[in-house]
């Protein structure tokens, strides 16, 4: 078993791979490098433009997925629309995939963080809808 059995998985979507990938990797790098983490993004089209896929984001689902849900967080809106109609299909993500509601960065950092710890996905998606809350001035 390897050592992130049983973990949330996270997806990162974006219209933009390079967005998705650097948010990615700034959520494990704060996780304290969270590598055991599995996190994947799922940005851009297939052929590398501006947009989403529904294919990258079932691929990037299906990677992360340990058993203990996934949570996918996404940027903008046809990035939500996408991950609502790949639930709606029903067959196309893990069993225990959410779409959770919580800005994009801040969100994934606390996703991340708390799914290192070893939280389930009601505590994951919890702490990155709370991120709602992170007061900046």
């Amino acid at each position: 078993m390897s050592e992130a059995a049983g973990q949330v998985g996270i997806v990162l979507v974006s219209h933009s791979a390079e967005v998705a990938t650097s948010v990615a990797e700034l959520a494990r790098g704060l996780a304290g490098g969270g590598t055991a983490v599995p996190v994947a993004p799922a940005g851009g089209t297939e052929g590398g433009g501006l947009g989403t896929s529904a294919e990258l984001i079932a691929a990037a689902a299906a990677s992360v997925d340990r058993g203990a849900g996934v949570a996918v967080l996404t940027d903008l809106g046809s990035a939500v629309l996408t991950v609502k109609a790949l639930l709606a299909e029903g067959d196309e993500l893990p069993g225990n995939t959410r779409l959770v509601d919580a800005p994009f960065v801040e969100g994934a950092v606390a996703a991340v963080v708390t799914a290192a710890a070893g939280a389930d996905l009601d505590a994951v998606e919890a702490a990155a809808a709370e991120a709602y809350s992170y007061r900046k001035a």
